[in-house]
């Protein structure tokens, strides 16, 4: 394996680095961070959520700004305000000892006078929401001509929240900058067009399988139980874990608000998180969760998306997922930073099917848990 100094990353940026216990690249930082940080290019990129993609893309980003130049010279756009929160967060944390870089995350749902006003201070990297972004531009709040590499994270996600209109018009603004780096986890027809449209035709392919990307310190078992004994063989798990908090996850929001209201009924600390929460709500839940107020959170996988809390000990898929993505995201969010973590289906007898489908496509081991001690 390589180093973040092979790899040809500053020594200022993997101090930070190591602050942040991030030591050997991973695949897509091996395959990326080369070809970006050597050349001005096009890229597509297909990995899945989990796989450090924000420090594959974000690394190069840094080394190509130049910090005297009080101009925004990277955009990220993100699918989701939690997100995109994250990933200025993240970078932030990278330029700890680095000349300082000055990083704006703008989103929907929070005032917009406040972050024009967080627009006029210097500002190099500006990571926005699509429909947010826009707004700035419109408002001549934000100048974008400067911009040298633009990003698109999570790419499909934000084709499937029905950004595709805004993504063709930000990169129509965007057509003369040097390096347009495109990340999806799937590649549905909308983003081939979005490549066809706005990337070079020589825009390098980098594909990372599903196969090499779920976390090892994952313990990935299945409990089969009948459909109406589900509630119960959670409690029972929940009850094993004593204090320990985890993310509970279901495939609608309904689903989500009714498990919610069972588990409160039993005076479990627990609330819901789904797409039909006002973001002052969704805030407050969020920040409960952090706070550890709270012990349970349940969630829809589209809510979860951008949710990066440590200290989750499991996951569970009280609704099994339908596809391996959603699972390899879903279980990406416990064993974070080297720590270890439970991944727990509860599944009918029907659902086995599935089991065995994610269990040969991802190349893991699910182990049978009889009963829950």
């Amino acid at each position: 394996m390589n180093t973040f100094k092979e790899l040809g990353i500053s020594t200022n940026l993997i101090k930070g680095l190591n602050e942040l216990k991030i030591i050997t690249p991973t695949e897509i930082q091996n395959e990326v961070i080369p070809l970006l940080l050597s050349t001005n290019t096009d890229l597509v990129g297909q990995a899945q959520t989990g796989t450090g993609k924000t420090a594959a893309y974000g690394l190069p980003l840094l080394h190509k700004i130049d910090p005297n130049n009080k101009v925004v010279q990277g955009l990220i756009l993100c699918p989701t305000r939690e997100l995109g929160q994250q990933v200025a967060k993240q970078l932030f944390k990278f330029t700890k000892y680095t000349d300082k870089i000055y990083i704006e995350a703008v989103y929907g749902g929070e005032k917009i006078e406040k972050q024009i006003s967080s627009l006029k201070r210097p500002t190099h990297i500006v990571v926005a929401t699509p429909g947010r972004l826009i707004d700035l531009v419109r408002r001549k709040a934000i100048d974008i001509r400067q911009v040298k590499t633009v990003i698109l994270d999570e790419a499909d996600e934000m084709l499937s929240m029905g950004f595709k209109k805004e993504l063709d018009e930000i990169l129509g603004f965007l057509s003369s900058v040097e390096c347009k780096w495109l990340f999806s986890a799937t590649m549905p027809h909308g983003i081939g067009q979005i490549v066809n449209d706005h990337l070079s035709v020589n825009a390098h392919r980098i594909e990372i399988s599903g196969r090499n990307i779920v976390n090892k310190n994952i313990a990935h078992q299945y409990l089969i139980c009948d459909e109406n004994d589900k509630l119960h063989v959670l409690m029972q798990f929940i009850k094993s874990q004593h204090e320990k908090r985890g993310l509970v996850f279901c495939k609608t929001k309904v689903a989500t608000q009714k498990l919610a209201k069972q588990l409160i009924a039993k005076n479990i600390a627990a609330d819901a998180i789904h797409g039909d929460l006002k973001q002052k709500e969704r805030d407050k839940v969020m920040r409960a969760f952090k706070n550890s107020s709270l012990q349970l959170l349940i969630a829809t996988d589209l809510a979860a998306r951008g949710i990066d809390i440590d200290e989750l000990s499991f996951v569970v898929h009280y609704q099994f997922p339908d596809n391996e993505e959603y699972y390899t995201h879903r279980s990406g969010r416990t064993a974070r930073a080297g720590k270890e973590g439970i991944s727990l289906s509860i599944v009918t007898s029907k659902e086995m099917k599935q089991v065995r489908y994610i269990e040969k496509t991802l190349g893991i081991g699910f182990s049978q848990i009889k009963q829950v001690r």
